[in-house]
């Protein structure tokens, strides 16, 4: 059984109108094509002035380690593929795809840094399948241990402790009523 599998998917962009006077165009992920083959900003579609375009066709891997993270794709409703996409400083083509993971932590990672826009994508019926026959050929349960308390005894009086390095006149632990002269309040 092989640690990790690989799959091309093909990313389709839509560009539908702005709806303000600053954007003109709105870009967003909106499908992918499984076992697609290689495509540079291919037409795929434009009705009225919404387009869509095969804009590239990058590898989805999966990796035995992530299998957590594939299971919370899959939970999503919908199950969920996320494309990352970053500026690409072209008029026509403003976007560039970096990259697309079944991971909802990787996912995550992205949108946390706030370089990027992180889009949802809901996976194909095939694609759900063949992520989950990999998530449970390569799960692992880990059994529960119970988490054993430390003998140290907690009812002990703790009056005087600060560091030992460091001569004082008073500790910031002690009991008020100790820091005053012959311990009288």
């Amino acid at each position: 059984m092989d640690k990790t599998a690989t799959l091309p998917l093909g990313i389709v962009l839509q560009r539908r109108p702005g709806v303000t006077r600053w954007v003109k165009w709105h870009w967003r992920a909106a499908a992918v094509l499984p076992g697609a083959g290689p495509a540079a900003w291919h037409l795929l579609r434009q009705d009225g002035d919404v387009t869509e375009y095969h804009a590239c066709t990058l590898p989805l891997e999966l990796h035995r380690t992530e299998v957590e993270a594939y299971r919370i794709s899959l939970t999503m409703e919908p199950p969920s593929l996320f494309v990352i996409l970053r500026d690409s400083g072209d008029a026509d083509y403003p976007l560039k795809v970096h990259s697309v993971t079944a991971s909802a932590y990787e996912a995550q990672d992205y949108m946390d840094s706030g370089e990027e826009q992180v889009e949802k994508v809901p996976m194909p019926d095939g694609l759900i399948a063949w992520i989950r026959d990999f998530s449970d050929a390569h799960a692992r349960d880990e059994p529960f241990k119970k988490r054993k308390r430390d003998k140290k005894r907690i009812d002990l009086v703790e009056d005087g402790i600060g560091d030992v390095r460091i001569r004082q006149t008073a500790d910031v632990y002690r009991a008020p009523s100790q820091t005053k002269p012959n311990g009288k309040a």
